[in-house]
């Protein structure tokens, strides 16, 4: 039997840290892209991250996060059976990273003001509109040699890689809060109440049953539904059955 993961964030921060985290994916794959629709994929999702970082004070968030791991590490290095050499090893990254992000200025700032992104941006939030009559600009720098447009990618994924670093750790630590325990939803509904603490609810449910969650609430309380995934002629698509599934709140 397959599964699959759902995770649902009980708050803005995780929100924006996991739709970060979709990017930053989606922003690996522009180095290894060969064709000109790779590369408008790769700027289509820079773009995104930038309208996303624009909008957000990240920053002084994610300082107070990898703070808040710093103080952890410490705590747990007190511990007798704590890998010591993985815990400096980790508590190294920190410091590094702290630094990074202490020395710099607004995250995606050197890129908004790059003077090829900056031409090009604008058209990309209009529906077709990186065709050639468009941006002529654009489709020069797609018949440049591989090496120079690779070179470019790396350059500009260096200006926010930072950030990737200080999300995937957050985001580590948060998953690793959680262990997954065995729930019964009666009719295929569960609510459950949120501690303090728990910022992320995560689901593993399988995928050929022909149902999937959906998580409503806040970070008190919290009601997980199954799903159809085809509704019924009659337009229920709620799961009727008893369903069993594993549940991880970090």
């Amino acid at each position: 039997m397959s599964h699959a993961i759902y995770e649902f964030p009980l708050n803005e921060k995780v929100r924006t840290y996991l739709r970060l985290e979709q990017l930053f994916k989606q922003l690996e794959q522009g180095k290894l892209a060969s064709e000109d629709w790779q590369y408008i994929n790769f700027l289509d999702s820079l773009f995104t991250l930038l309208d996303l970082l624009e909008r957000i004070d990240l920053r002084n968030d994610v300082l107070k996060d990898i703070e808040l791991h710093e103080k952890n590490l410490v705590i747990w290095s007190q511990h007798p059976n704590i890998d010591n050499d993985a815990l400096q090893n980790a508590l190294q990254k920190i410091l590094r990273l702290r630094e990074a992000l202490k020395g710099t200025k607004k995250i995606g700032s050197e890129l908004k003001d790059d003077r090829f992104l900056s031409s090009i941006r604008q058209r990309f939030a209009i529906p077709g509109g990186t065709c050639g009559f468009d941006l002529p600009n654009l489709h020069y720098w797609l018949q440049q040699p591989l090496e120079a447009k690779q070179q470019n990618i790396n350059s500009w994924l260096q200006e926010v890689i930072a950030i990737q670093q200080a999300m995937d750790m957050t985001l580590s630590f948060l998953r690793e809060r959680g262990r997954f325990s065995q729930v019964h939803a009666e009719k295929g509904f569960y609510q459950g109440i949120a501690e303090d603490k728990n910022e992320l609810i995560r689901v593993l449910s399988p995928t050929d049953q022909g149902y999937y969650p959906i998580l409503s609430g806040n970070k008190y309380r919290y009601a997980i539904r199954f799903t159809l995934f085809t509704p019924t002629p009659e337009g229920s698509s709620g799961v009727d059955s008893a369903v069993d599934f594993k549940l991880a709140s970090c």
